[in-house]
């Protein structure tokens, strides 16, 4: 009995130790970094946060409340919204420190072109914002647009072929399985409700997760790795499944792509009409952040997807800089700062599955906006 006792009387202490440090966690900590949202379906959006899920604003994005106004607003996929780092620490927030301005961001994983468009009609333009700046994502915004375009009823508009079955799934999120065990459903409950819960699976045993990733990443069937010792590099990349979403082969990519270019070329116009200042902030992919020790390197693995990557992403930015220029669409191309940067620092996660930047990355991005939008506006 008294050994039962002992056992009950540790459990206990345990629970309400545990129960303490999840208070003192919402104290210190922002609910917002660690906590996973609810995601429910949207006909127009494809899917959406419910507002206060996950630490979420009212209109289920990523910033401590909806203001009244903001000068600056931006408009993106997980790149603009910071998977990988804190709120605080994506491009759109460090932006507004560095400039003096306030900034909300309207960015969400797994958003494209239609959505930032959706998004810019019915929210951003309300803000009465001076500036509205669009993160485009080269490595799968054209086959989000194409997707979602041909995949939703709300977006066929936009379409320049006739829908078949064999088109497309418009569906690019994870799909959950009918039936899901206990194990994953407590899991999926401590990830929505437990700060603790999200420090240790997420954060310390992550951090050590992805390093192993890199190292076993080497005999990979659909990683590359690169590892430079004397510049303390040492990066995991997806070469393959970028170049599904840059594939100029692809005529659903070069869809996406007329698509794109269309709704950037609207917003423009509508900007123009509310005397708001509309940016386009090219955000590359981590391949072509690396195309230095990528493009020309055959030893290492995957090398010619690398160098396809590379060649395709280089095209369509030209394709993409003449019809902005042609437009007067007024852009800033993010890569030149970050294939300088990754010399200098660690730009991007240490996971082998994921190629979003880190919060160094981010805040070089955030930079060289800041450096561009404080100049005189100028004719590109």
């Amino acid at each position: 009995m008294k050994n039962i006792a002992n056992v009950f009387v540790f459990l206990v202490s345990l629970l309400v130790g545990l129960l303490l440090c999840e208070l003192g966690s919402r104290i210190f900590l922002d609910p917002v970094d660690f906590l996973s949202p609810t995601m429910v379906r949207d006909n127009i959006l494809g899917i959406a946060i419910p507002p206060g899920s996950g630490g979420h604003d009212e209109w289920g994005f990523r910033n401590r409340k909806v203001p009244v106004s903001s000068d600056i607003v931006a408009l993106g996929d997980s790149h603009t919204y910071g998977n990988g780092a804190k709120m605080n620490e994506s491009w759109p927030h460090v932006l507004g420190r560095l400039t003096g301005k306030s900034a909300y961001n309207l960015g969400l994983g797994g958003y494209g072109p239609n959505q930032y468009y959706h998004l810019f009609s019915n929210k951003a333009i309300g803000l009465k914002p001076r500036m509205i700046l669009c993160g485009l994502y080269m490595g799968d915004d054209f086959d989000n647009a194409f997707e979602i375009t041909y995949g939703l009823d709300h977006w066929k508009y936009l379409r320049s072929n006739p829908l078949n079955d064999n088109t497309t799934l418009w569906d690019i999120w994870e799909k959950q399985p009918d039936y899901v065990g206990w194990n994953k459903q407590a899991r999926n409950w401590l990830s929505r409700n437990s700060i603790i819960y999200r420090l240790l699976i997420h954060g310390l045993l992550d951090r050590f997760k992805g390093e192993m990733q890199i190292k076993a990443a080497t005999g990979s069937s659909s990683t590359s790795t690169l590892s430079i010792k004397e510049k303390n590099i040492h990066e995991a990349f997806l070469p393959k499944s970028v170049l599904k979403g840059l594939n100029q082969e692809n005529r659903n990519i070069r869809e996406g792509m007329r698509i794109t270019l269309n709704i950037l070329q609207e917003m423009n116009k509508l900007c123009n009409r509310h005397n708001i200042r509309f940016v386009v902030a090219i955000i590359p992919t981590k391949e072509s952040s690396f195309s230095e020790y990528l493009e020309n390197n055959p030893e290492l693995p995957l090398s010619e997807y690398n160098r396809k990557v590379i060649i395709n992403e280089r095209n369509v930015r030209k394709i993409m800089l003449s019809h902005f220029r042609n437009s007067n669409v007024e852009y800033i191309d993010l890569l030149p700062v970050m294939k300088h940067s990754v010399n200098q620092e660690k730009l991007y996660s240490n996971s082998a599955v994921d190629m979003h930047p880190n919060k160094n990355g981010y805040r070089v991005m955030a930079e060289e906006i800041a450096r561009y939008i404080n100049k005189d506006r100028m004719s590109n």
